[in-house]
């Protein structure tokens, strides 16, 4: 889990919790700093309440003077401290505790295990995570289970999202950059326990992607040089992003197996919210934008000893 902790000597590193809430909504939660940032916001946490329908969204970013990353001993646990509103705190056997509030909200939360993105290997990435990169991914469970109770005074939640036990998906940035291009998938299905997980964009002049797929007998995992582009040309790979219509397509091919994932959201402007993006001088507020209505489709096909390509899972 060392890649889930604290990176120092990083210019920018962001935790993100995404709890998929008993009535169907979600509900985000960022913690990013800019240690050195000259410009704009240093320190951000940001909380984004989505219900099931899309409609209407709750956010709060709060932009804070000091944010703390505090490590706990050898063992790679740390906390996350905000002064004013909290903590996030991570055992060394993964387990995180949620303890936040301020006066527009309160979450308390503690995950009862971890799901690891991968058998085989600790972070999507692999060796790519020992290079000096401008944007590193880690996934770090693609479903925790999480007892917690969330209070937003000013609006209605269905009572269900006020305690119970949700799903985390818990993820990490850290680097020197954020891209100038990027696009991030993420979708779990709780009845086929099945995961899809995309991040990438333009980076050193040149597309790249990472796409990391897992069910229970099938994992299937592109990194460069498969997923990658130079001035839009790839024998491995095709993207195709469709900004308009929301939508975005790609498909990786390697010797044995190819992917491809379809995404779609709705363009209603009312079911995106914005999102504040750490770069070296700071957060710049919206620069992204984010969805938790796309429907992701993903076709994993293998190849036969005649070279033909024959699907094997679809979902």
């Amino acid at each position: 889990m060392e890649h889930f902790a604290p990176h120092m000597r990083a210019v920018f590193e962001g935790w993100y919790s995404k709890f998929d809430l008993p009535s169907g909504a979600h509900l985000a939660i960022i913690i990013c700093t800019v240690p050195k940032a000259s410009q704009r916001p240093p320190h951000m946490v940001s909380f984004t309440y989505y219900p099931k329908s899309g409609s209407p969204i709750y956010q709060r970013e709060h932009w804070v003077s000091e944010l703390h990353r505090v490590k706990l001993n050898s063992t790679h646990a740390f906390e996350l401290r905000v002064p004013g509103i909290g903590f996030m705190k991570v055992d060394a056997d993964s387990t995180t505790t949620y303890d936040l509030k301020c006066e527009d909200w309160t979450l308390k939360g503690r995950t009862t295990g971890r799901k690891p993105w991968n058998t085989r290997c600790s972070t999507p990435e692999g060796l790519l995570v020992r290079l000096p990169l401008p944007l590193h991914w880690h996934v770090h469970s693609l479903a925790s289970p999480c007892d917690f109770t969330l209070s937003i005074p000013s609006i209605d939640m269905p009572p269900e999202d006020r305690q119970g036990e949700a799903s985390v998906h818990q993820e990490k940035n850290w680097a020197s950059s954020f891209p100038s291009a990027h696009t991030w998938v993420q979708a779990h299905s709780p009845e086929t326990n099945t995961t899809i997980n995309l991040t990438g964009g333009k980076i050193l002049g040149m597309t790249a992607y990472m796409i990391a797929y897992r069910s229970p007998d099938l994992e299937v995992l592109f990194r460069p040089p498969f997923s990658v582009a130079f001035l839009g040309i790839s024998p491995f790979m095709s993207v195709e992003v469709d900004y308009e219509n929301r939508a975005f397509a790609i498909s990786v091919s390697g010797i044995w197996k190819r992917i491809e994932v379809r995404a779609k959201a709705p363009a209603d402007k009312e079911t995106w919210f914005g999102l504040g993006s750490p770069f070296p001088e700071g957060h710049r507020r919206n620069f992204c934008s984010e969805s938790f209505l796309a429907t992701v489709e993903v076709v994993v096909s293998e190849r036969g000893w005649w070279g033909s390509w024959q699907e094997r899972r679809e979902g």
